[in-house]
């Protein structure tokens, strides 16, 4: 069975860093271009990062760029997400999905809370 697990949110304070893992099994991985989303209550869901299946292609969320970096091990089926420099307004639920035409999977996300 397909699965996308992420890992590594948490409560923050302002200024500071976390980073976040979406380990996947089920599918090969290496084919698939990988994202981060965030969905904050009461808001929709936008893409934070983008990473190609070779790692070379990456972008990010205007709001985002200098602070967040992502990035992947396909001999490890792993994505992370890098986040310095947190501010309260990154605060979310943060998940990942696998995209190869025509398929499409989501993990069930990790919890984000940057506050003081």
């Amino acid at each position: 069975q397909v699965q996308l697990v992420e890992s590594g949110g948490g409560l923050v304070q302002p200024g500071g860093s976390l980073r976040l893992s979406c380990a996947g099994s089920g599918f090969t991985f290496s084919r698939y271009v990988m994202s981060w989303y965030r969905q904050a209550p009461g808001k929709e869901r936008e893409l934070v990062a983008n990473i190609g299946g070779a790692g070379t292609s990456t972008n990010y969320l205007d709001s985002v760029k200098g602070r967040f970096t992502i990035s992947r091990d396909n001999a490890k089926n792993m994505m992370y997400l890098q986040m310095n420099s947190l501010k309260p307004e990154d605060t979310a639920v943060y998940s990942c999905r696998a995209y190869l035409f025509p398929m499409e999977y989501w993990g069930q996300g990790t919890q984000v809370t940057v506050s003081s």
